[in-house]
């Protein structure tokens, strides 16, 4: 089948960065199960699912053996730009958590869980979408570590992160990202964020200082300077802007949702920048149509006469690092069983890798006129039924079968000594 050919050669694109060969190869079954029916995928089914004996191998692949996940990332980097890269292509930046248990994985503590929507012990990830009317995939991705993590040597020491540990706040994390792909001349013209980072004034510095377009979402108190109908500037809030004479509203489809065009009323306002009229800053604001008090707010750093729908249309795009996420953790992107730095950097680059080559599948298939286009799931359902389907022989299941029963008793066996110590 062509896209198990495909599949290899991608492989074969990331040889080179390990450094032996039973690791390189260890990586494309790793893969296989992530693109798999494998219901989770950490190390004990990906290997199980590779048909190998023990675990240890697939744990070596994300912690012990030699390889590098930044050279892998750099490849799948170019790997959607080949497929997808088109000038008017956007950047889109946001992140997503990773729920926890134990206070041992890099990064992790208690704190707000976007996945779950609660303050709770969890990791926390910071993703670069590349969106394009061609396609759109994850590029890169960066873990966030609270300062309490830097401040602590020794805890940082235990999982594999790089010391001295540098604290950098979430924006200076996409800041990082988007210094690597402008690195890597990587054709795009804008870039979109919620208002974790619309609201920090480093990250919209650095994309005007590069001269790169934005469309950033900022808090409903955001600070800004207006020229008044009568000459006279002043500074508001962002949420006061609806309030001034003479607004008018716009209804434009924002983008086209599973029940037709997602419509809003949109208004743009002139802002001034340093007091200065630049023409080049806006404030948008977005207003739903059911409920006229549901308002959302976007700085915009475009060049003069970027038409409203041209805005609309970018903020539109931005959605699609929503279905990244949750396609990733179909994926199994939140499923490793890792605590170090490095095991949560190579798990989650695989996952990126695994992502972008469905992406390019599901692009590259023309859907008849009586079908619906082809997805993601519907691809790992054909690769999983079609070709790494297997019947594992009685003896092989019934073997690792009896793995995960002695393990889970040697576990109970250590937790029932340490309480009893501790007693």
């Amino acid at each position: 089948m062509r896209w198990s050919h495909q599949l290899s050669l991608l492989h074969a694109r990331i040889a080179p960065h390990f450094a032996r060969p039973e690791p390189r190869r260890r990586a494309l079954a790793y893969l296989q199960g992530l693109l798999s029916a494998v219901e989770r995928k950490n190390s004990w089914q990906m290997a199980e699912h590779a048909q190998e004996a023990r675990p240890y191998g697939m744990q070596c692949l994300l912690v012990g053996s030699v390889w590098n996940a930044d050279r892998v990332r750099d490849d799948i980097r170019a790997y959607v730009v080949e497929h997808f890269g088109e000038p008017q292509a956007i950047l889109a930046i946001d992140e997503t958590s990773f729920p926890k248990r134990g206070c041992r994985s890099a990064g992790v503590q208690v704190q707000y869980c976007g996945t779950t929507g609660q303050v709770q012990n969890c990791q926390v990830g910071v993703f670069l979408s590349y969106v394009s009317s061609k396609g759109h995939a994850l590029i890169d991705r960066e873990l966030y570590l609270p300062l309490d993590w830097c401040e602590d040597a020794r805890r940082c020491q235990e999982a594999d992160i790089l010391l001295p540990a540098c604290f950098r706040t979430k924006p200076e994390l996409a800041v990082r990202m988007l210094e690597r792909a402008c690195s890597a001349q990587l054709p795009f013209s804008w870039v979109v964020a919620d208002s974790v980072y619309g609201g920090n004034d480093g990250l919209r510095a650095w994309l005007e200082e590069h001269q790169t377009s934005y469309v950033l979402a900022v808090p409903c108190f955001e600070p800004v300077s207006i020229r008044l109908p009568d000459g006279c500037r002043r500074q508001i809030q962002v949420r006061e802007a609806p309030l001034l004479p003479g607004q008018q509203w716009q209804r434009l489809s924002q983008s086209q949702g599973s029940k037709g065009p997602r419509l809003f009323d949109w208004m743009l306002l002139p802002l001034l920048h340093q007091w200065q009229d630049d023409a080049c800053y806006h404030l948008l604001v977005r207003r739903s149509i059911t409920d006229p008090s549901d308002l959302a707010f976007f700085l915009v750093f475009a060049p003069p006469k970027t038409s409203l729908m041209q805005l609309v249309r970018v903020i539109g795009m931005r959605w699609h690092i929503e279905e990244h996420f949750q396609a990733s953790k179909d994926l199994g992107l939140d499923h490793y069983q890792v605590r170090s730095s490095i095991g949560w950097y190579r798990h989650v680059t695989l996952v990126l890798l695994a992502h972008a080559f469905l992406r390019v599948i599901c692009a590259q298939q023309p859907s008849p006129s009586s079908l619906a286009a082809l997805t993601i799931p519907e691809v790992r359902h054909l690769l999983g039924s079609l070709l790494w389907f297997s019947s594992p022989q009685v003896s092989f299941v019934l073997a690792w079968s009896a793995w995960r029963r002695r393990h889970r008793h040697r576990a109970s066996r250590s937790h029932q000594l340490a309480r009893f110590k501790a007693g």
